[in-house]
């Protein structure tokens, strides 16, 4: 049997006071990840806004009974603009379907995608109270949705509200073991120009890799305020075994041996491979498998890097992910838990309160926490006290 190690599992430090001025919206806000984010630079979130009643219950079971949740769908809520209250930041993680492979990248103007042009229209209808700062999260194939038109008529949306604009992209993984690319937009109302950097300077980085970079120079006609930003933290520094509970062998969390058999049979050649050097290591190593179908086949695909691959909703068999533990000979396979998914998006300590597919829908549609601080610390602060 191998030795089973300490697994550390990191911390979040208690949120500082938020600092004055420093309040926020936040729509689309499903189970709130983002406010924990927000607190952790020293904001305070005084409104959020979904459309989904289970996801109001994790972020009431989590925070406490809320007044300031509304429950409304956001083109709706553009009709009473006067609902929001006066902020420094409105933050949209809006829906990604559309904007995804899930959704046969339909685009921007197209299903739950479109829901960002109701967020736009509540901006809109605030006139002179549009916050001085907002910042929307989605999936990087925003970048090249509909040939880069659909980036370019967001951006242009902001432009026309008085925003500049900056835009960046941040993987969870340079904060936590899941791989989870994002791109953020951020609009500033009345950015200072004297720090901002020029598109033609720009060099690939960690944060502005070389397809945003494109992007951003072929947005020719766009009013940017583009931000030097520092390295963020190293990338898969973190451990999935770190986010892991060591759960006995003998919990019926863990598959039984007929079930995880058939697993290894799903995979390929090159991914039994992996599990089969997994299998005959000498202490615990772990992976993570998610099942896709390829070739009218489901198939089982093995991750062995350290990192979990993105949390995502579970709709159909393919969207839960995987925990595969082997060595010494013996493999063991059962589903990431709620505690585990709510580390792996950089929340320990959320209170789940509902049933498991309740909570994956609400970890797969969040943010990652570390990120938005993240951004919030070296892009959002900065660019409050300049004002």
């Amino acid at each position: 049997m191998p030795t089973l190690t300490q697994r550390p599992l990191f911390d979040v430090s208690p949120a500082p006071p938020p600092a004055p001025g420093r309040t926020a919206a936040e729509f689309f806000a499903g189970i709130g990840l983002a406010r924990i984010g927000l607190e952790q630079a020293g904001w305070e979130v005084v409104l959020a806004n979904d459309l989904d009643p289970s996801k109001q219950r994790l972020y009431e079971g989590h925070f406490g009974p809320s007044t300031h949740y509304l429950l409304e769908d956001v083109h709706r809520l553009a009709e009473r603009p006067e609902c929001v209250p006066d902020v420094s930041l409105a933050h949209a993680s809006f829906p990604c379907t559309d904007l995804s492979l899930a959704g046969a990248r339909r685009g921007l103007d197209s299903g739950q995608s479109s829901a960002f042009w109701g967020f736009h229209q509540l901006l809109e209808a605030m006139h002179d109270r549009r916050p001085p700062l907002v910042l929307l999260e989605n999936v990087t194939g925003l970048l090249n949705s509909h040939g880069g038109r659909d980036l370019h008529a967001l951006l242009r949306s902001l432009n026309r509200l008085g925003y500049a604009v900056d835009a960046l992209v941040l993987d969870a993984a340079h904060f936590v073991p899941q791989s989870r690319p994002r791109l953020f937009v951020i609009g500033k109302r009345r950015a200072p120009r004297d720090r901002d950097l020029r598109p033609d300077t720009l060099a690939p980085s960690p944060t502005r890799p070389a397809k945003l970079i494109e992007a951003i120079r072929a947005a020719g006609d766009i009013d940017w305020s583009i931000a030097q930003l520092p390295e963020p933290p190293p990338y898969g520094a973190v451990r999935l075994e770190s986010v892991l509970d060591d759960v006995p062998l003998d919990s019926p969390q863990w598959w039984s041996r007929d079930r995880a058999e058939y697993l290894l049979s799903q995979m390929s050649a090159r991914h039994r491979c992996a599990a089969d050097a997994m299998i005959g290591g000498k202490r615990w190593s772990y992976g993570t498998v998610f099942r896709r179908v390829r070739h009218g086949r489901s198939m089982a695909e093995l991750r062995t890097d350290g990192l979990a691959g993105c949390l995502r909703t579970p709709k159909g068999g393919s969207g839960r992910q995987i925990l595969f533990q082997a060595g010494d000979g013996e493999h063991h396979s059962r589903l990431l838990n709620a505690d585990e998914c709510a580390r792996l998006m950089g929340a320990p300590g959320y209170r789940v309160t509902c049933r498991l597919n309740e909570a994956l829908f609400g970890f797969g549609d969040a943010v990652c926490v570390p990120a938005v601080t993240w951004i919030a610390q070296h892009v959002l602060n900065p660019a409050l006290e300049a004002r």
